[in-house]
């Protein structure tokens, strides 16, 4: 099964998690990080559930799922033991025109969470559509390695020069920028804190730079 691959914005959005165990809890944890307001309905939670809503985190309903819980939701998330609950949360949560992933099962879901590896504004998903998500872990921890935290830096300063040269009139088109882009050059400079070279080098290659 093929998906389409998009990027949700859930930031200030109401996000409804049904369950508390450890698949909860990442799920809560990655709606969080994206600036979700998150409501979690379990009877039962993590020792780190509890302390989010303690903290007023999250907002724990410590009880059974009811479908009203999912007034107001942007996007669901079934996460419980029980595969049939999932789906009958998964079918309550279209009723109520909302997104929803149902863990494990993707037949079940509007859309699946790929393995993500996030650096700054840098975020690179991996997915096996639900086939091997073993593997799709095994890809991201690769990526981890290869990604360092300098692309946090490069994302950065590649907008700034973006942004710079569009006040300046000067709009380099798509092929100069790709060669423009010397990805081992810029990431040696930001690895080694000199982030002023990287951008000089950078604007350089983008108003003067010979690819010949």
């Amino acid at each position: 099964m093929s998906y389409y691959p998009v990027f949700l914005d859930v930031k200030d959005r109401r996000c409804v998690v049904c369950g508390g165990g450890s698949v909860a809890l990442r799920k809560v944890e990655a709606l969080l990080k994206a600036g979700a307001v998150v409501t979690v309905v379990a009877p039962e939670v993590t020792p780190e559930l509890q302390r989010m809503s303690d903290d007023k985190t999250v907002s724990l309903m410590p009880r059974a799922y009811l479908e009203g819980d999912l007034d107001g939701a942007f996007v669901v998330v079934a996460a419980t033991d029980d595969r049939e609950a999932n789906r009958r949360i998964a079918g309550d949560a279209r009723r109520h025109r909302c997104l929803v992933n149902a863990v494990d099962d993707a037949a079940a879901s509007d859309f699946i969470v790929p393995s993500t590896v996030t650096r700054g504004e840098l975020t690179v998903a991996v997915s096996t559509g639900g086939t091997s998500p073993a593997l799709a872990r095994k890809l991201r921890t690769r990526l981890e390695d290869y990604f360092g935290d300098e692309y946090a830096g490069l994302v950065q300063m590649a907008g700034d020069v973006r942004a710079e040269l569009k006040r300046r009139g000067i709009r380099p088109g798509e092929d100069t920028w790709q060669r423009a882009l010397a990805l081992d050059e810029l990431t040696a400079l930001l690895r080694e804190q000199r982030p002023a070279a990287a951008r000089e080098l950078l604007l350089h290659n983008l108003t003067e730079g010979d690819f010949e």
